[in-house]
């Protein structure tokens, strides 16, 4: 039986923390490929540390000329990415920093599995929903994304002039009786400009967000804060410590709420089980709890590289499903096609819609007019409710 009272801590980070500053510049490479060719293949890595960004990877486009071309602008688009985010300080600054790339054109030995519409490679993929808020997502991560989401806001506005890009947050959530009730405590570290602010200091600028955000009645006098705890915390980003794409699998994620395959999303095309096999899990997952079929839904799928077909599906409602389990399983695999092209085609995955992606969270969002995020779509509630 599942334990009904307990404390579930999640963290987050924010655009300017050093991985996610190469999360970001790895999809804005994707999304320039995608945007030229719809069928790119893309499997971009970035490196960032003081004053400087290597990008590496395999690349691939029908034409030759598009390539070269491409490769061309990765500079250009690696400094509009830190620009974005706000990185101009002495020693990481868009314009200033060095950029070497390093991508090159795709292995013939992948493409040759994908190119016959199998997966891009093997692994486990899994996806998850719950009721704990709108969004069917675990309330801990959900909330330290939103918290984040909102200091970006108002630094970028200029109505915070002395935040600075890179910060982290975590919160604790008490459960009583299966659901969420208090926030035990609150961990937030962010960059800012002067040595002279205090942890005090930083706490009084953050706290009214912090508290706008934040379910009323979750802050109580018992909850722990903990802003700033080192102190200072004005050397920050890649000059602080230095970044790498796909090394917050979790935060991406579900907060450690939900099993995890093990790949990382960011600079992957989505013929990369890894990502697009991974966003048709939360689809399905959120699409099962939705329609009322489950309170909460772990749902697994596994591939084989060059194999078009899945080799399993699983799924678990955790003991709260109104039908069985293997019904599900069966219902998902009636509702959708869940090769990779039958994935692609589904989520509309062939479009650049992935930089956005690349800080707080690829799942709670909203789906967006253009396809972005559209794997947090509800459009299947009918079909698997007919299908079960």
């Amino acid at each position: 039986m599942s334990r009904l009272n307990y404390v579930f801590t999640s963290e987050s980070v924010s655009e300017g923390h050093p991985d996610k500053v190469c999360d970001r510049i790895s999809d804005a490479v994707l999304d320039a490929f995608l945007t030229e060719e719809p069928n790119a293949r893309v499997a971009c890595e970035t490196f960032a540390t003081t004053n400087r960004v290597i990008v590496g990877g395999e690349v691939g486009l029908s034409d030759r000329k598009a390539l070269k071309a491409m490769l061309d602008r990765v500079e250009d688009l690696v400094r509009g990415c830190v620009k974005d985010i706000g990185y101009e300080q002495d020693k990481f600054h868009w314009n200033t920093l060095k950029v070497k790339n390093y991508l090159h054109k795709q292995s013939a030995h992948i493409a040759q599995g994908v190119d016959r519409d199998g997966a891009g490679d093997q692994g486990i993929m899994f996806g998850y929903a719950c009721r704990e808020t709108p969004e069917l997502m675990p309330a801990p991560v959900q909330y330290a994304h939103a918290i984040l989401r909102r200091l970006a806001e108002v630094r970028k506005s200029g109505q915070e002039p002395t935040l600075r890009p890179d910060a982290k947050s975590q919160i604790s959530l008490r459960y009583e009786d299966g659901k969420p009730v208090e926030v035990t405590s609150i961990v937030l570290s962010t960059q800012h400009e002067s040595k002279d602010q205090s942890s005090d200091d930083i706490r009084a600028i953050v706290e009214p967000y912090i508290r706008e955000v934040l379910p009323s009645g979750w802050i109580s006098d018992r909850t722990e804060w903990w802003v700033n705890p080192t102190g200072t915390f004005v050397i920050g980003g890649p000059d602080g410590d230095a970044g790498l794409t796909g090394r917050k699998i979790i935060v991406d994620t579900y907060g450690g709420a939900a099993p995890h395959g093990g790949g990382a999303f960011s600079g992957k095309d989505p013929t990369k089980v890894d990502r697009s096999a991974a966003y048709a899990a939360r689809y399905l997952a959120k699409n099962v709890v939705a329609a009322g079929l489950a309170d909460r839904c772990t749902l697994q799928v596994s591939y084989a590289i060059g194999v078009a077909k899945p080799l399993s599906i699983y799924v678990d409602t955790h003991g709260t499903g109104e039908v069985d389990a293997a019904q599900i399983e069966r219902a998902v695999a009636k509702v959708m096609d869940l090769t990779p092209r039958g994935i692609r085609e589904h989520l509309g995955l062939n479009r650049p819609i992935y930089a956005r992606t690349a800080a707080y969270g690829h799942f709670g969002r909203a789906p967006e007019a253009d396809g972005g995020f559209s794997w947090e779509r509800t459009d299947l509630i009918e079909a698997l409710k007919a299908a079960v």
